[in-house]
């Protein structure tokens, strides 16, 4: 995952400074291509990675490009700049059901006779990736300097010089916004709660959801993340080499959700982690058993489906109970 700002860069892989000379820099990759080659007893997955650090930046061509920022995550709404994320709107419009195909595009034309030109778009409130931003401008200046300037926090060169623990918050913004921006497509069937307060505190840092979506498949307490590498689930949690030993994020989630449900009186219908499509081998993962069972995984692209469909075993809500539900949580969610 080389365009994640949480992957780690080349220079990491390869365990060199940025400023070392080339000479050093092929030979701590010849080294390391000895050491992870599968056929000495090395890890394999190790071994791609390090091939593809050197692929990057193997070259003084190659590697001139890339300091520069050449090639940097940016395209397809998933890019180191907000994506124009409201703070706090609601849509609305008349309907919803066949009308809108897949993605929640309004297909046809218009009662006056017009091709439809606009997308009915959900209700979203709050303001996805704000807090992970913020904490990435702050940490971000605080590395560069005080008292530098800095022309453009989101330079893809100064991103990619940072140290991987700043990168993250960039990261995770990013993760946020972009499964905001896909899922306010689904429809006004659907409502969005964006950086949701759970009434916990960790570190007395207030704790959040990332998202709460209501629709016509139930209620979903999601968070977006990008770890930078790919994960897994096994029984009942995530586990990858991006992730710290000790991370539980969906037991986290869990007790969020948890904690936020008895305050509003509501139970959740799934708990889903959201990652991005190269960080999950299968489309989606479910645990089977136990506390967490019927929680997900998805990768990002597939989220609009798996939020029309519903998880698996999981009972559709009524039209009449998801406007009940819906006031219930517009008076009661309190957002960060």
């Amino acid at each position: 995952m080389p365009d994640s700002p949480a992957a780690p860069t080349p220079y990491e892989v390869l365990g060199v400074d940025p400023s070392v000379g080339h000479d050093d820099l092929r030979r701590a990759y010849r080294r390391l291509l000895r050491q992870t080659h599968p056929d000495t007893g090395g890890d394999s997955v190790r071994f791609v990675a390090v091939q593809r650090a050197w692929e990057r930046i193997g070259t003084p061509e190659d590697r001139a490009a890339y300091d520069r920022g050449a090639s940097a995550y940016g395209t397809g709404g998933g890019g180191a700049h907000p994506a124009g994320a409201s703070g706090s709107s609601s849509t609305s419009g008349t309907g919803f059901g066949s009308a809108y195909g897949p993605g929640g595009r309004a297909s046809g034309r218009s009662a006056n006779g017009r091709a439809a030109s606009s997308t009915v778009r959900a209700r979203t409130y709050g303001h996805p990736g704000g807090q992970e931003r913020e904490q990435y401008l702050n940490l971000i200046r605080e590395w560069v300097g005080r008292g530098v300037a800095i022309d453009d926090p989101y330079d893809p060169a100064l991103v990619r010089s940072a140290p991987r623990e700043v990168r993250a918050w960039l990261a995770k913004a990013i993760a946020e916004e972009s499964t905001a921006g896909l899922v306010s497509t689904l429809g006004i069937g659907y409502t969005i709660w964006n950086n949701v307060l759970t009434g916990r505190t960790s570190g007395g840092v207030p704790e959040t959801i990332d998202h709460v979506v209501l629709g016509p498949a139930g209620l979903f307490a999601i968070q977006s993340e990008d770890w930078g590498g790919e994960v897994r689930l096994r029984k009942d949690e995530l586990v990858g080499e991006s992730l710290h030993p000790d991370a539980e994020p969906l037991h986290e989630l869990s007790r969020g959700a948890k904690a936020l449900g008895r305050s509003l009186g509501v139970r959740f219908t799934a708990l889903v982690i959201v990652v991005p499509d190269e960080a999950l081998a299968e489309p989606f993962e479910q645990v089977s058993r136990g506390r967490l069972a019927g929680s997900v995984v998805v990768r990002r692209s597939l989220l609009p489906q798996l939020l029309r469909n519903g998880a698996d075993g999981a009972d559709r809500t009524s039209i009449d109970r998801a406007f009940e539900l819906r006031t219930r949580l517009q008076n009661g969610i309190r957002l960060a």
